[in-house]
């Protein structure tokens, strides 16, 4: 407690451990079992419970809940977690929830995150790392989201749905099923629009591996064949591909169904 800086007004357990540099400002309430990584700053406001742990250099924005119990009538009280990673950034009234047995008992999010206002993540879900969700986005129980996404405004996605790596998610999309690596699905219902083909060139992708990926995609999302028989064309004629081998894994691992682009069309 002595190397933490703590207003007179915040409400700290006497469990709660609490690391150097820590800041906790007017009026927060942090439970007993809360673990503070180094330099984790609660602004106001923020109310932050359960077996949670906050890592080092994230910042948590006023009316906050973070860690409390879960939004699932099948939750009977069972010891889960919370896991937040480092430098994130937690905006106002963002909620987050700790996991449950039917989920694996934890819900993590990676390091070097941004939840802008009033977003959710619910119990047993798995965020990635340099995750962006924009105000009022939800991610519900049991998703996968991967690293590098970004999510639009308002939109929302189904429980136990997948969204891989470098994915974007259009404002106002509703997403009920899988969405490819480094794919852009948009509408309500989503659909795939597409490549993220900003996001990969700001992320410095070789222009080349873009070509393939291209390629690959038109092949995927063809109207010839089954879906099967596309990615078994794909896996085998950019074997020594890593991008279009993620988005092969990705579609041979699918327990939900994939987005595809509506009725057919493969603009990208």
């Amino acid at each position: 407690m002595s190397a933490a800086s703590i207003h007179p007004t915040a409400i700290v357990g006497n469990s709660a451990r609490l690391g150097e540099g820590v800041k906790i400002g007017p009026y927060c309430i942090v439970g007993d079992r809360v673990v503070l990584g180094d330099g984790v700053e609660l602004v106001s406001h923020v109310s932050i419970d359960g077996n949670t742990e906050v890592g080092a250099g994230t910042r948590i924005f006023p009316f906050a809940a973070v860690g409390h119990q879960p939004q699932d009538l099948k939750y009977h009280g069972e010891d889960s977690r919370l896991v937040i990673g480092e430098r994130c950034t937690i905006r106002e009234s963002v909620t987050i929830n700790p996991g449950t047995e039917n989920g694996g008992m934890v819900t993590k999010i990676g390091n070097d995150c941004l939840l802008m206002a009033s977003s959710h993540v619910a119990h047993d879900a798995v965020l990635g790392n340099n995750v962006i969700m924009a105000n009022y986005v939800g991610i519900a129980g049991h998703c996968q989201i991967g690293d590098n996404v970004i999510f639009g405004g308002t939109c929302v996605v189904h429980q136990f749905t997948r969204i891989g790596a470098h994915a974007f998610v259009g404002a106002q999309s509703m997403v009920d099923g899988d969405v490819i690596p480094y794919g852009m699905a948009v509408g309500n219902r989503a659909v795939l629009t597409g490549l993220n083909l900003v996001g990969l060139r700001r992320r410095k992708f070789d222009r080349e591996a873009i070509h393939r990926l291209r390629a690959a995609y038109r092949m995927i999302f063809a109207s010839e064949g089954t879906l099967r028989e596309r990615v078994d064309d794909a896996a085998e004629l950019f074997k020594a591909d890593p991008l279009v081998q993620d988005v092969v894994r990705f579609i041979a691992a699918a327990e939900r169904p994939v987005l595809l682009p509506r009725n057919g069309q493969l603009a990208e």
